[in-house]
């Protein structure tokens, strides 16, 4: 459930943000099928990741890819840390210009 929670979330971010494009990363492969689906989930999350399938059409282009737990230690602690005080938002400032700029060499790259 925490899982198809974080990928709201960030759906919710890129959303206010005005990002056109998007890539949300995530180590549970369950969650990645089902937001990638255009099915009605009927299972416990399934409330979630309906909200996620209404919110797609936002974005001219959402990936819902996985990335294995070790190579996601970064957000995760960035998670953690929000959590333990109490932030609802942990990807502002550096981390998210960081994470920013990334993507953005990444998609130059492939585009050549």
């Amino acid at each position: 459930m925490a899982e198809a929670h974080a990928r709201l979330q960030a759906v919710k971010l890129g959303i206010s943000m005005g990002f056109h494009l998007v890539d949300i990363l995530g180590d549970s492969k369950t969650v990645i099928k089902k937001c990638n689906s255009i099915a009605t989930d009927k299972s416990v999350i399934g409330a979630i990741i309906r909200d996620i399938q209404r919110k797609k059409h936002f974005f001219q282009e959402i990936n819902f890819q996985f990335v294995q737990r070790s190579g996601n230690s970064y957000a995760h602690e960035l998670a953690v840390e929000a959590l333990r005080k109490g932030e609802e938002k942990y990807l502002e400032g550096v981390d998210f210009i960081c994470l920013q700029r990334k993507r953005e060499e990444r998609l130059s790259r492939n585009s050549d």
